[in-house]
C-alpha cells in the first residue's frame, strides 16, 4: 500500500477517536435508532390500531400514542447522549498526551505567584509532556522563563517569534508551525501559543496533533485567570510594600520634629501635628539657645507627599546646624538657598521663626507669608488679639529682598500661637472659612487662660466639629508658646 494512503487511514482513524467526532459519533448513533424506533412506531403500533376503515378516534388516539412515545424516546436520548459526551469529554481529558495539558490546568488553577507557576511549568510541561516553553512579556520585552533547551535560547527564535506575533497580537490560543508561523490546522502545528495581556507564553511540542482540541480553550481561559489572578496578589503586595515604606518614610520625618517639648525657664510650650496622609509637608521646631532665649520655628511646604517631606526635612537640617542662631536673616537666607539647590522648581516653603527673650520679654521675628502667627494678650476689656504680620516674601522660590526682623513686646501669660493653614482655612458646610469667623476668635480667647496644652485641645476639637463628618483638606499643625506669670 503506498505510504500517502497509509498515512490517510492513520489520520482518518485517529480522527474517528477525537472529542468533537465522537461526540457526532453519538449524536449520530442516537438519532439512527430515535429514526428507526419512530420507524417501528409507525409500522407496528398504528395499522394496528386504525384498522383497515380507522375511526377519527381511533387515529386521534394512534397519533397521540405515536407522540407520547417520541417525546419520551426524545428524553431518554438526550440523556444517553449527555452521559455518552460526558464520558467521552472525561477520556479525551484524561487520558493519552492530553491529560498532561489537562494536569497543567488542575495545577496552574491553585497557582498564586509566578515562580509557583515556573515549578508546575518545569514540572508538567517539561519533564513530563518534553515541551519546551518560552513565557515572555512583550510589554517590557522581556523573557519571564524560558526551557534549557536550543529552540527556546535561541537568539533568532526570539526574533522571528516577536516579529510574527507583536505587542498588538490579539488575545487567544494559536497554533505555531515549522517556520514559526501560524497554521490553522493543529495536525500539521509543531506547538501553539497563548496570548493574553501583553505577555505570550510558547509550548514547543513535536506531538501537538496529539492533543484534543478541546483542551485549548480551557488551557487559555485558566492561563487568564491565574495572570488576573497574580497581577491582583502583585499589586495588593505592592500596595502593602509601599505602605510600609511610607510608614517607614513618615517615621523618619516624625525624627525630624521634637519628640517632646523641652524645660524651659518661664516659657511652656506644646505642639500638635496631624499630617493628612502619612507624609506632611508641615513642620515645627523648638530650640532653646540659652537660659532666656528659645527659638520657635513653625512651617509649610508648598504640596503634598515625598517632596514636600523632603523639602521639611532640608528646612529642619538646615535650621539646626546653623551655629548663630540669633541671625534670623541669615537663617531665613540659608534655607531659601537650600531649597532652591535642590532644583524642584515648584517648591518653597511658608515659615515662621521667632525667638522669645524672657528676660528682656520680647519676641523678634521673621514671618515668611504664614498667615496666622499672633499673640493673644490680656487687656483690661479681656483678651485681644495682636497679629505678627508677614514681613518677608515665600522662600526657596524667588529673589528674597532686604529682610528686616519685626519685634513684639511680651508680657505675663501672653500666649503665641503658631498655626498652618489647615486650622483656619478649614470651611463648614457653607464653605466658610473657620479663620474668619467669630467662633474662632472667641475660642482662642477664651482658652488663652488655659495651659498650651489645653489650648491646643480647644481649637483641634474646634477644628474638627467646625469641618463636620468630611476629611480633612490639609495639614493640620500647630505650636502655641506661653509665657508663665
Amino acid at each position: 500500500m503506498p505510504k500517502i494512503w497509509y498515512t490517510t487511514i492513520v489520520i482518518l482513524l485517529f480522527e474517528v477517536f477525537m472529542y468533537k467526532a465522537r461526540r457526532r459519533i453519538v449524536l449520530l448513533v442516537t438519532d439512527v435508532v430515535i429514526t428507526a424506533l419512530l420507524i417501528c412506531l409507525s409500522i407496528f403500533i398504528i395499522p394496528p390500531v386504525t384498522g383497515k376503515s380507522p375511526t377519527e378516534g381511533a387515529a386521534v388516539f394512534a397519533w397521540t400514542l405515536v407522540a407520547i412515545l417520541l417525546c419520551t424516546l426524545l428524553i431518554i436520548g438526550q440523556q444517553i447522549t449527555n452521559k455518552a459526551n460526558a464520558s467521552i469529554e472525561q477520556t479525551a481529558l484524561y487520558s493519552g498526551e492530553t491529560a498532561l495539558l489537562s494536569e497543567f490546568i488542575e495545577r496552574i488553577r491553585f497557582c498564586y505567584s509566578l515562580d509557583d507557576f515556573y515549578a508546575i511549568v518545569a514540572d508538567v510541561l517539561e519533564n513530563k509532556a518534553d515541551c519546551s516553553v518560552l513565557y515572555i512579556d512583550c510589554e517590557k520585552n522581556y523573557v519571564l522563563y524560558n526551557s534549557p533547551d536550543k529552540i527556546t535560547c535561541d537568539k533568532e527564535t526570539m526574533d522571528t517569534l516577536a516579529q510574527n506575533f507583536p505587542l498588538s497580537w490579539k488575545s487567544g490560543f494559536f497554533f505555531i508551525g515549522e517556520n514559526l508561523g501560524i497554521v490553522t490546522n493543529a495536525k500539521t502545528a509543531r506547538g501553539f501559543f497563548l496570548s493574553n495581556n501583553g505577555h505570550h507564553m510558547y509550548v514547543f511540542c513535536r506531538y501537538t496533533h496529539l492533543f484534543d482540541a478541546v483542551i485549548y480553550p480551557q488551557l487559555f481561559e485558566e492561563f487568564c485567570r491565574f495572570q488576573n489572578r497574580t497581577k491582583t496578589i502583585s499589586d495588593l503586595s505592592e500596595i502593602a510594600s509601599l505602605s510600609k515604606e511610607w510608614e517607614q518614610l513618615a517615621d523618619t520625618q516624625r525624627s525630624f520634629l521634637p519628640p517632646t517639648m523641652p524645660k524651659l525657664d518661664k516659657l511652656e510650650v506644646a505642639a500638635y501635628f496631624r499630617p493628612l496622609v502619612n507624609v506632611s509637608g508641615d513642620y515645627y521646631s523648638v530650640l532653646p539657645i540659652d537660659k532666656d532665649k528659645t527659638l520657635l520655628m513653625l512651617g509649610d511646604v508648598s504640596g503634598k507627599g515625598l517632596a514636600a517631606a523632603l523639602v521639611m526635612g532640608l528646612v529642619m537640617n538646615t535650621v539646626k546646624i546653623l551655629e548663630d542662631k540669633d541671625d534670623l536673616v541669615a537663617m531665613v537666607r540659608a534655607v531659601d538657598k537650600a531649597i532652591k539647590g535642590m532644583k524642584l522648581q515648584d517648591k518653597y516653603t511658608v515659615l515662621f521663626i521667632g525667638i522669645v527673650d524672657t528676660s528682656k520679654m520680647t519676641i523678634r521675628y521673621i514671618n515668611a507669608s504664614m498667615s496666622d502667627p499672633l499673640i493673644i494678650t490680656r487687656a483690661p476689656e479681656g483678651y485681644r488679639i495682636k497679629p505678627l504680620s508677614s514681613n518677608c516674601s515665600l522662600v526657596g522660590i524667588i529673589d528674597i529682598p532686604d529682610v528686616e526682623v519685626a519685634e513684639q513686646r511680651l508680657f505675663r501669660g501672653d500666649v503665641i500661637l503658631m498655626a498652618s493653614d489647615g486650622v483656619s482655612e478649614v470651611m463648614d458646610d457653607k464653605g466658610v472659612e473657620l479663620g474668619t469667623t467669630d467662633l474662632y476668635t472667641n475660642t482662642i480667647k477664651s482658652s488663652a487662660s488655659k495651659s498650651p496644652k489645653e489650648f491646643i485641645d480647644d481649637v483641634v476639637n474646634l477644628v474638627l466639629s467646625y469641618n463636620g463628618d468630611k476629611k480633612l483638606r490639609d495639614d493640620v499643625t500647630m505650636m502655641v508658646a506661653k509665657v508663665e506669670r
